[in-house]
Parts: C-alpha cells; structure tokens; sequence
C-alpha cells in the first residue's frame, strides 16, 4: 500500500495525530501537505506526551523521513523552537525535508491576522492569529514568499518590499499600527536561511521517486474536512484545502499514486473557533465530554466546543473526500451513559435532511433528529480486540459504522499509541 492519506472528518482534533504515528511505523515517509501551526497534534508515547504544532507526526518515529509540503505555510521560528524541544527530548529530527515552494509566514502576517480578526468584531472567525490566512491570502495574490527566496536576499528584498506595500497602508490608515520595516523582515528571514537549506527539497521530486522505488507514503491532513476552504464550513473555515484531494495539491504527487483514504472521527463531535455546530451541548454533558475527553486546544489551550456524534457529517466526509475507512478515537470518553444520542439527519425549516446542506443558511439553522442508542458502563482502555469490548460498546460502533457509509476499521480506546483495536488493516 504505497501512498495513503489521513484526514479529519469533523471539525479537526479527532486524533489524526495518534492516527498517524500509529501507521507511521510502517511507512517510509509521512508528509504533512496543509496548513501551519495552527494544526496541533497530540502523541502519546510511552507515558510521554508530544504536542506538535508545525511538525509532520512521522518525525517521533525513528526510520521514517518527515516532509513539509509545499502546501504548508512555515512559520521559520516556530519550526526551529519544535525541533530544539523535541531534540532536548532525545527525538533524532535530523531526517526533516521542508518543500523548497512551501510558503514563509513573515512577521507582519502575524500582525495582520490578530489586528483584522479584532476589527472584524462580532464578525470575528476565529483564527489562532498565527498569520496563516493572511499568508495564504499573500500566496493566492502571488506576493508571497517561498522558502527558495531565503537564498537570494535581492530578490528576497524585493518581495517583502512589494508585500509590505499595500501592507503598510492598510496597517496605517485603517488599523492605525506602525509601518513595518522592510530592511528588518529581510534580515529576520535571512537569518534563518542557513539552519534551513539543509533540509530544502524538491518534495514532489522525493516523493514520486519514493514512491517509484515502491517505499510507503503516508499524507497527514491538518486541519479537517469541515474547515476546508472549499468544503466546509464557508467562511467558519481555515485557508487550505484539508481534504483529501489537499494531499495532491500539497505535494505535489499525482491522485492516480493514492491508494487509501482514511477518515479520523471522534466517536462524539467537537469544533474550536466561531460558526455553526448542529449538536453542539451548551450544557452539563458538554462540559462532561469536554472534561473526560480533555477537550482543549493544543496550539491555543482553547475549550473546544462539544456535541454528540453527527452522523450527517461522517457521510459528507466520506463523499467529499472518497475514504476508504474510518478511524475512530475516543470510544473510551462515552463509558458511563446510560443512553447515547447519535444525530441521523437535520430538520432544517419543517422537513428533514438526510444529507449535508447545500447552503450555508439551512446549515446555520439546521436541528440535529437523535436516535437513542444505548450506553456502557464499562472501562474499555484495557481492550485490545473488538470482542474485548462490551455488547453496547460493539453495538454503537456497528450502528456509527452503518448509518455513516463507510468501515470503520480502527477504534482508539485511550490516548497511548497502543491504545487502539484494529479490525481491518489499514495498510494491506
């Protein structure tokens, strides 16, 4: 199984990282191919938990060769502070490949996130202020920045001065900040440019060529489906492409080398950041879910907002992105209820819809229609196999895996990297 990619299927945190560390064992390269570090992943290892923001979650396993696409945007300080912690760690990150096309987030994207997003007010999206929709913004109006221009400081001169021209405008006349220096955002990008032209790459180059000498590449999806910047959520979204099709895009490796799609889903549903949530709990079971699962950002610290599992979303997600099969994590969060509401479809205006709105008004105002499903009291974090765990635990995934129009073939059960009962490989 030579190219597989892993995606949300929700609103992101479903656990892609643990998802991918978990195959990563068995792959020669995991390639990250959206997003920044706005992403967090979180790994457990052996007692010891990783939280990665930037970084592909390949670069925790020894053997495996970590790639930034192109379709990343890089934010060069947050990258060398990961890699120093995870080095004082005793993590061997020396294998790191960043794409030479991969966009740079310069410092005045930074501020140009945070000052917008408070002058957008109660309009406010709910963006981590890390410069990453501005930079994708600059990448689309081909003013942006590439790690390649590192090594040329004229023309990387010249871009920041073209960059900052509008910038400065807006940042004087409507936001009434400072104008930036262009002489100091050149100088702060070129003392990166040495550190980082050892791990400079052609990424679709590597990667076609590893994938010719029949080695296994694993795509990792920042980010989820439902904030694609096409298919999700729209404007409640990020500024990349997080579906599958992004892992093409993003590195620069052909659809027709993908051999498996595979969807990560929460077993319950959670969201961070402004928009519209259908079985959101705004009440004791939230907080419930919130606190068992240990629902808070990894990059922000965030709360993140809860709900019940919705299976309207699992079936868009298996649309949008063709998956081949669903991870599940954190069954072990729902032991305890005595019944489980699982959302089958929406009402939306008096009548009920089975499938994803196809306007972003019907799904503002959309009403989750429960089935009741009942619950478990066991612990199941000991479970190994699917017939470890409890008939009512069995039950529910078997329902989620009917109702949801693809397999689930893999079940997280608590946090550690081997905390997870597989039914079907997902490599054969």
């Amino acid at each position: 199984m030579p190219a597989v990619v892993v995606v949300g299927s929700q609103w992101g945190d479903e656990g892609k990282g643990k998802a991918t560390d978990q195959l990563g064992e068995r792959v020669d390269y995991v390639v990250k191919f959206n997003g920044g570090n706005n992403a967090g992943h979180t790994v457990v290892i052996d007692g010891e938990t990783y939280a990665l923001h930037l970084l592909p979650s390949g670069i925790l396993t020894p053997g495996v060769t970590p790639v930034i696409g192109n379709g990343v945007v890089v934010d060069l300080e947050v990258l060398f502070q990961e890699l120093d912690a995870l080095s004082e760690r005793g993590v061997d990150v020396s294998k790191l490949r960043v794409s030479a096309s991969a966009h740079v987030i310069p410092s005045y994207n930074r501020t140009l996130d945070r000052v917008s997003e408070r002058f957008l007010g109660s309009r406010q999206i709910g963006t981590t202020g890390r410069g990453i929709g501005p930079t994708y913004a600059d990448k689309m109006s081909r003013v942006g920045i590439r790690i390649q221009d590192l090594f040329d400081a004229s023309i990387l001169r010249q871009k920041v001065e073209g960059a900052l021209e509008n910038k400065n405008s807006l940042l004087v006349k409507v936001y009434n900040r400072r104008a930036v220096d262009v002489d100091a955002v050149t100088e702060e990008l070129l003392s990166y440019a040495e550190r980082v032209r050892p791990m400079v790459v052609d990424c679709s180059l590597e990667l076609n060529r590893a994938l010719d000498e029949g080695k296994t590449v694993l795509f990792e999806a920042g980010q989820a489906t439902m904030l694609d910047v096409d298919h999700g959520t729209y404007p409640f979204v990020t500024s990349s492409s997080a579906t599958a099709a992004g892992a093409c895009t993003g590195s620069g490796v052909g659809p027709t080398r993908i051999d498996r799609v595979i969807g990560v889903i929460k077993a319950y549903t959670t969201r961070v950041g402004e928009g519209p949530f259908p079985t959101e709990l705004d009440n004791e079971d939230g907080e419930r879910l919130r606190q068992a699962g240990g629902e808070f950002g990894v990059t922000t610290g965030r709360p993140r907002r809860t709900g019940w599992y919705d299976a309207v979303i699992a079936r868009y997600a298996a649309r949008v992105n063709g998956l081949t099969d669903f991870v599940m994590t954190k069954l072990d969060v729902l032991s305890g209820y005595e019944e489980i509401p699982v959302c089958v479809a929406y009402e939306v205006d008096g009548e009920r819809v089975d499938e994803m709105p196809d306007s972003q008004t019907a799904f503002h105002h959309a009403k989750p229609i429960y089935e009741m499903r009942p619950g478990w009291s066991e612990d199941i974090s000991e479970a190994r196999t699917f017939e470890e765990l409890p008939a009512r635990a069995r039950e529910y995934v078997e329902y989620l895996e009917d109702i949801s129009n693809c397999r689930i073939s893999a079940i997280g059960v608590g946090p550690g990297r081997h905390a997870t009962i597989v039914r079907h490989d997902l490599l054969d």
